[in-house]
């Protein structure tokens, strides 16, 4: 089980067709991990699950922590699954879905995808550790997820939640002042000029940025 205390407050989603002609996806997760960037969740799910895996190691030998999107992969320390379904026989379990038998998969990542309060509290219930909860404001990258849920979703929610779908630097601290555990970024990142640049704007948002109190 992670504990919230373990998950970073940024996490960037990848998507290769949003980079910038002539990026390419490692080099701009270097620029991203060189800026500071922790933890990523690979997506990529057109490739074939062995070059998926493949992404995964390198993006784990940046030193990121990878989180493997709808499927486990070897060389990722968690799972992303979406709205819609997924497995979810894994979930609550220790799992030995990294490859790893050293102790680390006790700490095995789970989150679900979630466009509803309601979903995130069935997350919660199913045992995963966290959860996405988008739209946040109005995103370029999935237009039709619906109108955007603003901050007003993400008050005393039972799960470490990330606002995801159209943050950026200017509103990461006011989603996180309104109840998000933190956020989590593709289209501001992948489609930048230079997304380092972005990517240091978002921690530099989210350093300052003060969660509301817990309630008894």
């Amino acid at each position: 089980m992670t504990h919230a205390e373990d998950l970073p407050r940024l996490l960037v989603l990848t998507d290769r067709s949003q980079l910038r002609l002539g990026r390419g996806l490692l080099a701009t997760l270097t620029e991203c991990a060189e800026a500071g960037l922790t933890h990523v969740v690979l997506r990529e799910l057109d490739e074939p699950v062995e070059q998926r895996a493949r992404l995964a190691q390198a993006a784990a030998d940046l030193g990121l922590v990878v989180i493997a999107a709808h499927a486990p992969l070897p060389g990722a320390a968690g799972v992303q699954l979406p709205s819609d379904g997924g497995n979810t026989s894994f979930v609550g379990l220790s799992g030995r879905y990294n490859g790893r038998e050293d102790g680390v998969t006790a700490c095995y990542t789970r989150g679900r995808s979630c466009h509803t309060r309601a979903q995130v509290a069935q997350a919660a219930g199913d045992g995963f550790d966290y959860a996405m909860l988008s739209p946040y404001a109005l995103t370029e990258s999935k237009p039709g997820y619906g109108p955007p849920l603003g901050p007003a979703a993400f008050g005393d929610l039972p799960l470490p939640t990330y606002a995801l779908g159209g943050i950026t630097p200017d509103n990461a601290a006011e989603a996180v002042a309104a109840g998000a555990h933190g956020v989590a970024v593709m289209g501001a990142v992948m489609r930048a000029e230079d997304p380092a640049e972005v990517v240091r704007g978002l921690l530099a948002a989210l350093a300052t940025a003060t969660r509301p109190e817990v309630t008894a």
